[in-house]
């Protein structure tokens, strides 16, 4: 996507990634089977109430014929419910989850996310930075400006790589707890 789209990556203000590979292959599906008019469900929660606005004030529906459904706000269902649904599954995907919430997710360093996400995610598995950086690389070599960085407003995912390669536990973590007798 990012090769068609060149010379710019993908940020914030020019988000295709979501767009052209999901909503819009999606639509792309449908017409091909013959479709006209469909019904969209997007997983917006309930404890979401900035990202509810703002896609009530501007749905983005790919015809006049699609309806777009946010289901889970109006059952009021949190991340908490999405949470417990998901750990009562046969199957796990074996993401953290705190709360009902994962730090992790569809796209691993997604700029959307917060940096200090950002930052823990590259702490806790370096490599997955590695992708990242070299977009940014091969995008300053073909585009001047904001289009060679995923966001302008913190520092690049190298540098993110390297504060995170820089950083030491602050405690020992081979210390062994002392002996404790509380329960005798």
């Amino acid at each position: 996507m990012i090769n068609f789209y060149q010379p710019s990556l993908p940020n914030g203000r020019s988000r295709y990634c979501s767009s052209q590979m999901k909503t819009r292959t999606m639509h792309r599906y449908l017409r091909l089977l013959g479709w006209t008019e469909w019904d969209s469900f997007i997983g917006i929660r309930a404890d979401e109430p900035r990202r509810v606005a703002k896609f009530r004030a501007n749905p983005h529906p790919e015809n006049k014929n699609e309806t777009v459904c946010m289901p889970l706000v109006p059952n009021n269902v949190s991340s908490k419910e999405v949470g417990n649904f998901w750990n009562s599954q046969a199957f796990d995907l074996e993401l953290p989850n705190i709360n009902g919430k994962t730090m992790h997710g569809n796209c691993d360093l997604c700029m959307l996310k917060p940096k200090s996400q950002i930052l823990s995610l590259i702490t806790e598995k370096p490599e997955r930075a590695l992708w990242w950086i070299k977009q940014e690389d091969e995008a300053a070599k073909r585009c001047d400006g904001d289009g060679k960085f995923f966001a302008i407003d913190r520092p690049t995912y190298a540098q993110m790589y390297k504060y995170a390669a820089e950083q030491t536990d602050m405690f020992d973590k081979d210390e062994e707890a002392i002996s404790c007798f509380c329960g005798d």
